[in-house]
């Protein structure tokens, strides 16, 4: 049989070291050749039983007293020591071990599971987005049952610690493995990971500590909040299971059109029609705001069709700071008329003959442009 090596130089300690020492060693190599780390590598794995196997030993008052007398020999078949490597001893566990690899250790008690967030659509005017409003809602969802106040236990009674796990919400668990009986902490089979148990359930809500309900809820509605935004109202979703927090609850908005106004971001779009005789004379016109109110406006002498009006701070505050507010922009259509009698169209021609050949060319000029321009 070749000469094994050392159990201290395996871990990596002297002969003086402590058993934190020993096993501050021991967990650190074992993290670095454990199998599951290095799958497929037989050195690693070699590796690891003999760390193990130099840990059961050294670990050991006993066995390491032994040990330090006699070497191997003590633990060769027939020897004092039973021979070979027979698994962790004392409190090392793979959970606490090997926790790194797999997100974190199993000894952690889970939480109560928070309730879900929910999400809902409601309908609201165009007025009521620019200026806000309150808005009540009808909701389905899991609320605190009433009768147990959450805690699932029926009333007058109480969860009790769970015997099982003494409240931990954990149990070890020894194992048989390729490298002997290793030990392991799983979640607690009694308490399902809650650490405690109820003997008697509220049997309003089974022992849940919630109940499927309806209930109205008053919901705010921010200036400003545009087509498809959500309201995020944070506590307001499902109720969690026996007393754990609720979840949120998102509202998505969707905003009916307005009759004369139309919305792009802060700022509201209006088209106001006005004759040909204001648009080449002028004139005073009221503009209608959102509000109900009226903005007086001079039409200056030859305003041409399509122009644009902006009246600041008359459009659509922030929703994120209300102080900041759009503006209204006005565009000024001219209408054509349709219909016209005899008498009409001859004064409109009187009006053309007066014009003079500069104001009859000035189509024909504009062609002109054209189609130099496309030349």
């Amino acid at each position: 049989m070749a000469d094994k090596r050392d159990y201290y130089e395996q871990l990596g300690v002297g002969k003086d070291a402590s058993n934190d020492q020993i096993k501050k060693a021991y967990r650190k190599m074992a993290k670095q050749y454990h199998p599951d780390a290095n799958p497929g590598d037989k050195a690693a794995e070699t590796k690891f039983k003999e760390i193990s196997e130099a840990y059961n030993v050294l670990s050991d008052s006993s066995k390491r007293q032994t040990y330090d007398q006699f070497g191997h020999a003590a633990f060769e078949q027939g020897g004092g020591g039973g021979g070979g490597f027979h698994g962790f001893h004392g409190d090392i566990d793979l959970g606490d071990i090997f926790g790194s690899f797999f997100g974190g250790g199993s000894r952690t008690r889970p939480r109560a599971r928070r309730g879900a967030d929910m999400q809902m659509r409601v309908n609201i005017k165009f007025e009521e987005a620019v200026f806000g409003a309150t808005k009540e809602v009808q909701l389905q969802t899991y609320d605190e049952c009433p009768t147990c106040k959450g805690s699932g236990a029926k009333p007058g009674t109480y969860p009790e610690t769970c015997k099982k796990c003494n409240g931990t919400g954990s149990e070890r668990v020894v194992q048989q493995s390729i490298f002997g009986m290793v030990q392991s902490t799983i979640t607690c089979s009694a308490c399902k990971g809650e650490g405690k148990t109820i003997k008697d359930p509220c049997i309003q809500c089974r022992g849940q500590g919630r109940v499927r309900t309806s209930k109205a809820l008053e919901v705010t509605i921010p200036k400003g909040i545009d087509n498809g935004q959500s309201i995020r109202l944070n506590g307001k979703g499902e109720f969690g299971e026996k007393g754990a927090p609720p979840g949120d609850l998102y509202i998505t908005v969707t905003i009916s059109p307005h009759k004369l106004f139309t919305r792009e971001g802060s700022h509201l779009y209006l088209d106001i029609p006005i004759t040909f005789v204001q648009a080449a004379m002028g004139d005073e016109i009221s503009i209608p705001t959102l509000d109900g109110g009226e903005e007086k406006y001079k039409v200056k002498a030859g305003t041409q069709p399509g122009a644009v009006i902006q009246l600041r701070g008359k459009g659509v505050p922030n929703v994120h700071n209300p102080r900041a507010v759009g503006d209204l922009i006005v565009k000024l259509n001219v209408t054509v008329p349709t219909q016209m009698n005899d008498k009409q169209r001859e004064l409109l021609m009187s009006f053309n003959d007066s014009m003079g050949d500069d104001y009859k060319n000035h189509k024909k000029r504009w062609f002109d442009k054209v189609k130099g321009y496309f030349s």
